[in-house]
């Protein structure tokens, strides 16, 4: 059986989903993968004891244990920008002594600040985006990405991007069937008030990791604004514009084109739900314009962007 112990660091005025959300996933892989794939998982914090998240939910941590061989420590973020020295130089010594580590929302703070993200693309929640990138100027800050992976170290966006995160670790560790299976389970069990998916495009799509259309997926999710031509993506993919359109339709079921716009209205509702007006989503996104964006939820949804929210910003459905 392999298992792999996973850290959770939390410290006071932690998000409780950046911790549920990940501690969720690892917990469904052996339902999905089989006994022989397990993750034992711990909340931890120097010291241990009890931390009171920003709800005003308590947890129990178990104390930072250095000599135990984590294969992966996952720093939660706040509903600000956390600040903890502690954890900080707890990170400093973890760092030689993991396989990875990661973080979800402003955790890519704490990371930042042990030095673990100098010269490595990273991201964090849109609102902490800027702030990220003047304070910790040798970070490539990524503003647009659900996740983003730099060698050993993963950083994802705000709160529930966590559960893309850890998706994204299980299929590291375990392949895209077993991270899929895991991610169909909880979008019935984590699923957000209107039947709002949980699944990530990137997640949901399919391809072998050995698949010249890996590298184009990547660099849609890495930057949802950069034109992504059919041209330049089979560039990226170094194939012809007629190989590449193949593929897609093999591999994925669909054109690049349109795998393009699906991404981008995925990025675009959330963040919508995010609070982003129209205008700045339909720039953030990649659409260029309202009306490019309209017509893409419209064709897509049935509803314009503002009949979008209306209908699934509440936790009561609209009639």
């Amino acid at each position: 059986m392999i298992v792999r112990r996973v850290a959770v660091l939390v410290y006071d005025g932690v998000t409780l989903l950046d911790v549920a959300g990940p501690v969720d996933v690892f917990r469904e892989v052996e339902a999905a993968g089989g006994e022989d794939r397990r993750y034992e998982v711990s909340t931890v914090t120097p010291g241990g004891g009890t931390i009171t998240a920003s709800s005003g939910v308590r947890l129990w941590a178990d104390p930072l244990d250095f000599d135990q061989v984590y294969d992966t420590v996952l720093v939660a973020g706040a509903d600000g920008v956390p600040d903890s020295a502690a954890v900080v130089e707890a990170l400093r010594r973890l760092r030689p002594r993991v396989r990875r580590l990661a973080s979800v929302c402003t955790g890519a703070f704490l990371l930042a600040e042990a030095g673990v993200l100098d010269d490595r693309r990273a991201t964090t929640h849109w609102r902490y985006v800027d702030r990220l990138r003047r304070r910790y100027p040798a970070v490539q800050v990524e503003p647009d990405a659900i996740f983003v992976r730099a060698g050993s170290v993963f950083t994802s966006a705000g709160v529930s991007a966590g559960i893309d995160l850890a998706l994204a670790l299980v299929e590291d560790d375990h392949g895209a069937d077993v991270a899929r299976e895991v991610a169909r389970s909880l979008v019935v069990f984590l699923r957000r008030p209107g039947g709002q998916s949980q699944f990530s495009i990137r997640v949901e799509t399919r391809v072998a990791t050995a698949s010249p259309l890996k590298a184009v997926l990547d660099a849609v999710a890495g930057d949802i604004t950069a034109g992504h031509t059919t041209t330049s993506m089979a560039a990226t993919a170094n194939l012809s514009n007629r190989q590449l359109t193949r593929l897609f339709r093999e591999e994925l079921g669909t054109t690049p084109r349109a795998y393009v716009e699906a991404a981008r209205l995925e990025a675009a509702q959330a963040s919508l739900l995010d609070g982003r007006s129209v205008s700045a989503t339909a720039l953030a996104c990649g659409f260029g314009s309202d009306e490019t964006m309209r017509r893409a939820f419209v064709r897509h949804l049935g509803v314009p962007p503002t009949g979008y929210l209306a209908r699934f910003r509440s936790t009561h459905p609209t009639t």
